[in-house]
């Protein structure tokens, strides 16, 4: 007679071996979780979302309020931006026109600061030419899409070499916005170390009625790269 033990239908369906019996495993292991957290279900799934949430805050995307006037028109105080902290983590690099935001320490201060890309490391940037634009490495940078109006690009005149792995970043709204130019005799000379670059400005989520995407100015596109070894820093 046979005397060994069969395995029940209960048995068969938790074998680890059995299709099904890993998840109903997971699925009461999560149960189990839930039954210990106060609250229950409900608690244990608005803790996952919020680990969830500062996952994605840390390392994807970030908020940010738009604090100043210095970059209007096109970005007005209380403006909530999302951040892309993916842009420049793979290789790539900022780029002229991108919106970005910086950790200013030491450069412009114990703050984060939001302000447009100009000038990459190796270009030459020189204010004004004789029709008042910007030039980057011998080209006029037409600002007027998103210069805020009435303003000019800039009130100082200025002639610098951005050194390699450094920007030189201006704010939208020239005669209100303290950037590279207000920075030049200081230590680092007023750009900043791409390093210390949090991400790039890519939408503007609240309030509704601004909601907008960030896109790269054309007329940085038709800017040359700098020739090789052109600035020293």
């Amino acid at each position: 007679m046979d005397t060994e033990a069969q395995p029940t239908e209960r048995d068969r369906s938790s074998h680890p071996g059995t299709p099904g019996g890993e998840g109903r495993s997971r699925f009461a292991l999560a149960a189990r979780a839930a039954d210990r957290v106060p609250g229950g279900r409900i608690t244990l799934t608005l803790l996952v979302g919020l680990v969830f949430l500062l996952l994605l805050n840390t390392f994807v995307v970030q908020p940010f309020e738009i604090p100043s006037g210095s970059m209007e028109q096109g970005l007005r105080i209380g403006d909530r931006v999302l951040v892309n902290k993916l842009a420049y983590r793979f290789g790539a690099q900022p780029r002229r026109g991108d919106v970005i935001v910086f950790d200013g320490t030491g450069y412009f201060g114990d703050a984060d600061y939001i302000k447009r890309v100009v000038g990459v490391g190796g270009d030459h940037v020189v204010c004004c030419d004789r029709n008042g634009r910007i030039e980057v490495n011998g080209r006029p940078v037409d600002e007027t899409a998103f210069l805020h109006p009435g303003d000019s690009a800039s009130s100082v005149p200025f002639d610098v070499a951005v050194p390699s792995g450094r920007l030189f970043v201006l704010g939208d709204h020239r005669s209100d916005s303290s950037d590279s130019r207000d920075h030049l005799g200081s230590p680092g000379g007023g750009m900043i170390p791409v390093g210390d670059v949090i991400g790039r400005a890519d939408w503007i989520v609240w309030p509704y009625r601004h909601w907008t995407r960030l896109a790269r100015p054309s007329a940085y596109a038709r800017v040359p790269d700098a020739p090789a070894g052109g600035a020293h820093g």
